[in-house]
């Protein structure tokens, strides 16, 4: 029997009145190690200001916001084709709201970076000259 591990990270790309743009990555990974499976892409919100709130909210229940189970709806029927290609198992449909992600103790991590005006940061590594021979 295989568990699934999820990881999420979530990034406000873009907020204006009526529309909200969101970067996602979502990690699945299987244990025993058989398969990881990661989508990233971006989910824009359109409405009143309130009704797109109400998308970011926690789910008391499950921890996890209401727009993570809208973005895990749209993937998982790539994640499945992937999986059926690959000849493994594919995680189930319901993964987020399943019994084993809702027990208490156990969480889906989620990484959620709000929009701040400025660039992020750039991650130079330093060149390293190459060994004479």
């Amino acid at each position: 029997m295989l568990n699934f591990d999820v990881n999420v990270k979530l990034e406000e790309k873009e907020r204006r009145s009526g529309r909200l743009v969101v970067g996602f990555v979502l990690t699945v990974g299987t244990k025993p190690s058989v398969a990881k499976f990661e989508v990233e892409g971006m989910a824009t919100l359109e409405g009143k200001n309130p009704d797109i709130e109400r998308l970011l909210e926690v789910d008391p229940k499950t921890k996890i916001p209401l727009l993570l189970h809208k973005v895990y709806q749209r993937v998982f029927m790539s994640t499945f084709l992937l999986a059926t290609l690959l000849g493994t198992s594919y995680p189930p449909p319901d993964l987020l709201a399943s019994g084993e992600m809702t027990k208490p103790g156990s969480q889906v991590p989620v990484e959620w970076k709000e929009k701040t005006g400025q660039k992020p940061e750039e991650k130079k590594e330093p060149i390293k000259p190459k060994p004479k021979t």
